[in-house]
């Protein structure tokens, strides 16, 4: 157990740690180890393009580190450090495997004395006084220095696992929620509208057997009272013949025909006979709400266990090596050489070639192809190939300025801010609507496609205030981004947009004359204002060591900055012939493009080696 003093301290550096991908490459510095570092005069810092050894009026490349005297070392001051018989002890470690600086606390019982040792009997950190104190006799102790390292390196570790693995996967596990979500709805619907469909068909097999009864008893009516009537005829016939009977009788039974009484022979036909009608009889039919249920259907959650979601492994995450495993590989490297990517001493300009169609140039985007994208302040996009040659043209019709992005699958993607509209361009040259930032004012000025899983980002201005609104590679919205954990607006113009390798969205703020970063979860992460009392931010990008990479109008440079925002150098500036720096991008091959403002030429350099 480590005491208070280490932890606090480590719970503020925490907050600066590079949470880094997946090369040991990538430099961390944190705060307290950057402002031990000498500042630049003006003068150094417009020929600096890269971290500066700390041997004083030594410029060269500080590509190693005296973990003894906490300061970077170049190639030629690091052999004069080993040979020195005041340093040839001490420990020197390449600049990314340094051991982190121990923060001063001073002691309460000798304030003259720094608190550097730790007792591991009393678990009590303590100055070098207090360790020969009665209280400590026979104790054991350790250098605080070391352990604070150690800790740093495992809450490094710790840190790089939220960002690189438990932050994205519960953020995949929560849109997984969403989209189950999405489905349910959908499903349900559907089993809504299956049901009414049901029950309608139903109602209608109702309304036809209804309809054929009732037509029936309409028939059975008819033919009764048909019959009847034929009855009833009988009847009139009958009672026809008896009234004719009853006249002949009266005329035989006259006085004067009674001769004829005595001759004639009368018989008096039978009643006719007829039949009662039998009446129909309506037998109900017999049913219950079951019975309906069952014609209907019912709906039901199968009686089945729910599935797990699927969460993904944990990869090994590289982080800082322990003091003995940096022992072993300063080993290696000094019996086999290897070599490992890093900052160059010196930036080397490659090729430049100028971009036909394009006036004014105001972004670059490079495509996995290494073909180029290039717009203007006239709505133009060229695409190029490696020699300048045009392959194709746009016109956006809506200028802007971080407004195109090329996609992991060779598309570009731009926007369209009075249209309130994102478009797609594929290979094959065609366009079609893409994502579609309205109904509202929500105007899309600046796009990134993520090169980590593809999703889409996109700055927004609005009538009163901006956000940062994350898409998938569908153009589904997934997150919005406005404010900070104290309700503040956190961008204001976000011109250009970009995202760094540990999922970092790095923002050009044009109003606010700032670089605005935020973590993958949308936390203020911090904000570079520049080396000056003056800066104004245009183009940024970021390289694969976690680099920040932004031009900047005022200095006329492009700032070189580590993963926390900390200021390593002028990368490019006037000492390159740079002027109005516009905009950056890095390809694969870790070649920085740059376009200047008045020109339609496009810049390459290499600066990692």
């Amino acid at each position: 157990m480590i005491t208070d003093l280490v932890n606090s301290h480590l719970n503020l550096d925490i907050f600066h740690l590079t949470n880094r991908h997946d090369n040991d490459e990538c430099s961390i510095v944190p705060y307290a180890n950057i402002n031990t570092m000498s500042e630049p005069s003006d003068e150094q810092a417009a020929m600096q393009h890269y971290l500066v050894c700390g041997t004083e009026d030594c410029q060269k490349n500080g590509q190693f580190y005296c973990n003894a005297c906490h300061q970077p070392l170049c190639e030629q001051c690091r052999d004069e450090h080993q040979k020195s018989p005041n340093t040839k002890n001490h420990e020197i470690v390449l600049y990314r495997q340094r051991k982190h600086q121990l923060p001063v606390e001073k002691c309460k019982d000798h304030p003259t004395r720094n608190i550097d040792i730790f007792c591991k009997e009393c678990q009590l950190a303590l100055c070098s006084k207090c360790s020969t104190m009665e209280d400590h006799n026979g104790h054991k102790f350790d250098d605080l220095e070391d352990i604070y390292a150690e800790k740093y390196v495992l809450w490094q570790g710790e840190f790089s696992k939220i960002q690189k693995y438990f932050l994205p996967t519960s953020q995949d596990l929560k849109t997984d929620i969403e989209e189950d979500a999405t489905q349910i709805k959908k499903i349900m619907e559907s089993i809504r509208t299956s049901m009414k469909a049901k029950a309608e068909s139903l109602k209608n097999l109702v309304d036809e057997v209804k309809s054929e009864n009732i037509e029936h008893t309409h028939t059975m009516e008819k033919s009764l009272l048909k019959k009847l009537k034929s009855q009833e005829k009988t009847y009139d016939d009958y009672i026809a013949y008896l009234w004719k009977m009853s006249d002949e009788f009266q005329e035989y039974l006259s006085i004067t025909n009674q001769k004829v009484l005595f001759s004639k022979t009368l018989k008096i036909q039978p009643i006719p006979e007829t039949t009662k009608p039998v009446p129909p009889v309506f037998t109900a039919g017999q049913f219950n709400k079951d019975d309906v249920t069952k014609l209907l259907g019912k709906v039901h959650v199968p009686n089945t266990d729910p599935e797990k979601r699927k969460i993904q492994p944990m990869e090994p995450i590289t982080t800082h090596m322990k003091s003995t495993e940096i022992k072993l590989e300063q080993s290696k490297e000094k019996s086999d050489m290897k070599q490992t990517l890093s900052l160059s001493s010196s930036v080397t300009q490659v090729r430049e070639y100028s971009v036909p169609g394009i006036d004014n140039a105001f972004h670059v985007s490079v495509d996995k192809s290494g073909r180029i994208w290039v717009s203007d302040w006239k709505g133009n996009v060229v695409q190029t190939d490696l020699q300048g040659n045009q392959l194709q043209k746009i016109q956006t019709s809506c200028p802007s300025a971080g407004c195109h992005t090329a996609t992991q699958d060779g598309d570009l993607i731009y926007t369209n801010k009075y249209k309130k509209v994102i478009y797609r361009i594929t290979p094959d040259k065609k366009i079609t609507e893409f994502i579609k930032t309205g109904p509202g004012d929500c105007a899309p000025l600046s796009v990134h496609s993520s090169r980590i899983n593809g999703d889409i980002l996109v700055g927004m201005r609005m009538i009163s205030e901006a956000k940062v609104t994350r898409y998938s590679k569908a153009g589904k919205e997934i997150q919005n981004i406005q404010r900070d954990n104290q309700g503040q607006e956190l961008f204001n113009y976000p011109y250009y947009i970009t995202e760094n390798i540990n999922g970092d969205i790095c923002t050009s703020d044009y109003n606010k004359c700032a670089v605005v970063v935020v973590n993958k979860s949308g936390q203020h992460r911090f904000s570079y204002t520049g080396q000056g009392s003056k800066f104004c931010p245009h183009g940024l990008c970021t390289d694969v060591l976690g680099h920040i990479l932004v031009c900047d109008d005022v200095s006329k440079s492009v700032h070189l900055l580590d993963q926390d925002g900390g200021f390593l150098s002028f990368i490019l500036s006037p000492q390159q012939g740079i002027n109005y720096p516009r905009s950056v991008c890095v390809d694969d091959e870790n070649n920085i493009y740059m376009v200047q403002h008045c020109t339609n030429t496009v810049t390459v350099y290499k600066y990692l080696q």
